[in-house]
């Protein structure tokens, strides 16, 4: 389908009081998306219910039995002309997602880079091997395939919502699921309607995604309901909880992305200039709200204080607004809730003995960036997962109290070392329970082809791209004959 006969490719209308299932169905109810910058409504989207749920399922297992019939390549040119639709209407859609999820313009462009990517990605995966020939005796051929789960729920967060979705429907849906995706309600247009748009555009067979934007009840009915094989999870560690119960008890496999709580250590012998400006992007970037965020800076007693200082004047000068009509490094919180969550940390945090360097201040939903010195543990903001702008600086007086005070956590997402003697930093960074580890870099960092994987209360993440993160094995043996066994 030519995207140049679509030249609005945001059409309100469509999903204003609907739902989507290949086309757009009226929906019970529906509720306003407010825009976090301004409080004010930014489109209306309809609501679904745990009853929605039973409908999309039903209509997911016919599609899906008949998605096994369409060829690799057709499957392949699915992804590529949904890839080509976002391309098209690029800076329509990069606009709405930053406004959608109060990001930097800047943000919004990357959702939407790495969501074409993704569909890139997806397009591969049809026409890549998908099984093994195994030993067997004369006679047999044995092999093992990798045979799509049938229906796969998604259930993505507000803070990256169209490449948290597609990351994982694109694939589910390119190794022959069908997909139940329920985004954010804050976020239901960048975490589901774009996609289902940009699919529906590209030719996607009716049935096969169902948007379902609702609140806990709408998850619960996903995670619980018989069809669904598999779930992926992106959102908080308490949620994540819930839902490995719920889908353990029920034997579903669950690919689970959660919170962290994210070290990055700075070493004495680092350049503090290029040290300030990695602590303050890791910690600062879309407002905190990144489950990699650099929450906790553990560094070295020789340099702590000069290294405190250039934050803290950094954090004084970044600006802070509407990123959609006045320059602005950092953007509203995603709602009220989780700005009186950031600030009770900090309160609390002071109270018990830290060192209010900057920051700490809140106007509505923006929240200015916050430079915490003196944390110790015991403190909120050395355990918790903030989700907000606060650079939390934790004294070490040697590498081993840094690793000790690193690995001092539930979470283990993400972690990072500075430090220009590699052997040195090297040498540390083995010694990190973390999933991802990075050398002279914070800890904010993502690639669609990486493996996304965390540990503990980290949950355990995924590989996007891969056959056996959205398949299981089945064995597969052929004969000329049956035998005549001996009964």
């Amino acid at each position: 389908m030519d995207s140049r006969t679509h030249p609005h490719f945001l059409e309100h209308a469509l999903w204003s009081a609907s739902l989507f299932d290949g086309s757009w169905r009226p929906a019970a109810n529906s509720h306003t998306v407010i825009e976090p910058a301004t409080g004010e409504p930014l489109t209306q989207v309809g609501d679904a219910a745990p009853e929605d749920v039973e409908t999309a399922a039903a209509a997911a297992i016919v599609a899906q039995r008949a998605w096994g019939a369409v060829s690799p390549r057709e499957r392949a040119d699915i992804f590529r002309r949904a890839a080509a639709l976002l391309e098209t209407n690029f800076p329509e859609l990069a606009r709405f997602v930053a406004r959608e999820t109060g990001g930097i313009p800047a943000k919004g462009e990357h959702e939407l880079r790495e969501a074409i990517t993704l569909f890139h990605l997806a397009a591969g995966i049809p026409l890549q091997a998908a099984g093994e020939v195994l030993p067997s005796m004369p006679g047999r051929f044995s092999l093992a395939r990798r045979t799509p789960h049938g229906v796969v729920a998604v259930i993505s967060p507000f803070n990256f919502p169209l490449i948290l979705s597609l990351r994982a429907v694109a694939p589910a849906l390119a190794t022959g699921n069908a997909v139940l995706l329920k985004p954010d309600p804050q976020t239901p247009v960048s975490g589901g309607l774009i996609i289902a748009r940009a699919l529906e555009l590209a030719g996607l067979p009716a049935g096969l995604l169902h948007v379902l934007p609702g609140g806990p009840d709408v998850g619960e009915a996903l995670v619980t309901h018989p069809a669904v094989g598999m779930v992926c999870f992106t959102g908080s560690t308490a949620v994540g909880r819930r839902i490995g119960e719920l889908a353990g008890g029920r034997l579903k496999k669950v690919s689970l992305e959660l919170g962290g709580k994210n070290s990055l250590i700075v070493l004495d012998d680092a350049d503090l200039d290029l040290a300030a400006r990695n602590i303050a992007w890791g910690a600062f970037l879309h407002q905190g709200q990144i489950c990699m965020a650099s929450g906790r800076i553990l560094v070295h007693q020789a340099v702590a204080a000069d290294l405190i200082a250039r934050v803290a004047e950094k954090a004084r000068h970044l600006p802070v607004g509407d990123p959609a009509r006045e320059p602005a490094a950092l953007g509203p919180l995603i709602n009220d809730r989780q700005v009186a969550k950031v600030h009770a940390i900090v309160e609390d945090s002071v109270r018990a003995g830290a060192v209010l360097e900057a920051g700490g201040r809140r106007d509505g939903r923006f929240y200015w960036p916050t430079v915490l010195s003196g944390v110790r543990p015991g403190m909120r903001a050395f355990a918790e997962e903030v989700f907000g702008p606060v650079a939390s600086f934790v004294t070490v007086a040697s590498d081993d109290e840094a690793v000790e005070l690193a690995n001092r956590t539930e979470y283990g997402l993400s972690a990072a070392v500075l430090s220009p003697n590699l052997a040195r930093a090297w040498a540390l960074a083995e010694r990190l329970d973390a999933g991802m580890v990075h050398v002279n870099d914070q800890t904010v960092n993502d690639e669609c082809v990486n493996p996304f994987s965390g540990r503990g209360c980290s949950g355990n993440g995924g590989s996007p791209s891969d056959w056996r993160e959205y398949t299981r094995w089945q064995w597969l043996t052929v004969k000329p004959m049956a035998p005549a066994y001996p009964f």
